[in-house]
């Protein structure tokens, strides 16, 4: 599937891959788009398969699995930007993947991007959460919100898509239910992210979103992972294993470090005031859309 997010580990892995050697004619990057669709992913995987090619690499964890699964033991497969490898049944621990996977995991700060939620909006009662019911890494983040909000005493309310064309509906009833939404890194809901703003705009009801690339479509603010450094760590692991690394004992490596990522001119749209200690951590150490 295409969003900005993914598209950033994309550039990160051709990068990560650079560094180690690997660019130019010393190596063939074959790069494929499901555009998510499962049966896409299954054919592409089986390409590579028949291609015996000499290490893939699955962005998100729909692709992950499906190459994992296609490869069935043999040639080595690098995870980039998985919530949960171990949990979605990838690498038997994340300190001893036992098996041909092993990569970099991206997992959300969420009690960060809780603290965000109550600085901007701090008279809200009720969040909504919104997942993609296909997406492991989504519906894992959105139920770890759930009681983290549940416990800071918000009233929560799920909703869930099946594909991009739900948004609309979805969106509309959440709209009307709740105070502020929350975004999960989910594929589904990024692609949708300009679908879901256009229709919580209207609402005033802001969006506190995962992931920095989400923020500049139209999320208030987040504390967001670099989705560029998870591909670049994904293409350095890469590079190590085609030089010889064995991948059952190459630690995943997981990436928390996050960074303040606001859009002032989407806080001024909905008339808040973003905090000035937020915006000056954006604007050293983060990231500001204006």
């Amino acid at each position: 599937v295409t969003h900005p997010a993914l598209d950033q580990i994309h550039h990160g892995i051709v990068a990560g891959l650079k560094s180690q050697g690997y660019s130019g004619k010393k190596i063939k990057i074959d790069y494929q788009n499901a555009q998510a669709d499962q049966s896409n992913l299954k054919t592409m995987s089986q390409k590579f398969a028949n291609e015996n090619a000499d290490l893939t690499i699955g962005i998100a964890t729909p692709a992950a699995l499906s190459l994992a699964k296609t490869a069935d033991g043999n040639n080595p497969v690098i995870l980039a930007g998985i919530t949960d490898p171990a949990g979605s049944g990838l690498v038997k621990t994340t300190q001893r993947p036992g098996n041909n996977v092993t990569g970099v995991s991206g997992d959300s700060p969420l009690q960060q991007h809780l603290d965000v939620v109550q600085q901007i909006v701090p008279k809200a009662k009720t969040l909504g959460i919104i997942y993609t019911t296909s997406d492991h890494g989504g519906e894992y983040n959105a139920k770890n919100m759930e009681k983290l909000a549940k416990k800071a005493g918000y009233t929560v309310k799920m909703y869930t898509i099946s594909t991009t064309n739900d948004m609309q509906q979805v969106a509309e009833t959440m709209a009307s239910q709740v105070d502020v939404v929350y975004a999960p890194q989910d594929n589904g809901v990024a692609s949708a992210m300009k679908t879901l703003i256009n229709v919580t705009n209207q609402e005033k009801i802001p969006v506190i979103p995962a992931v920095d690339t989400m923020v500049k479509d139209g999320g208030v603010a987040t504390v967001s992972v670099s989705q560029y450094d998870i591909g670049y760590q994904a293409g350095v692991m890469a590079g190590q294993v085609l030089k010889g690394k064995n991948t059952a004992t190459y630690p995943v490596k997981t990436i928390t470090k996050g960074e303040m990522t606001i859009n002032l001119k989407q806080a001024k749209l909905l008339g808040i005031n973003l905090p000035a200690s937020m915006v000056k951590e954006a604007e050293t150490k983060g990231e500001v859309f204006k």
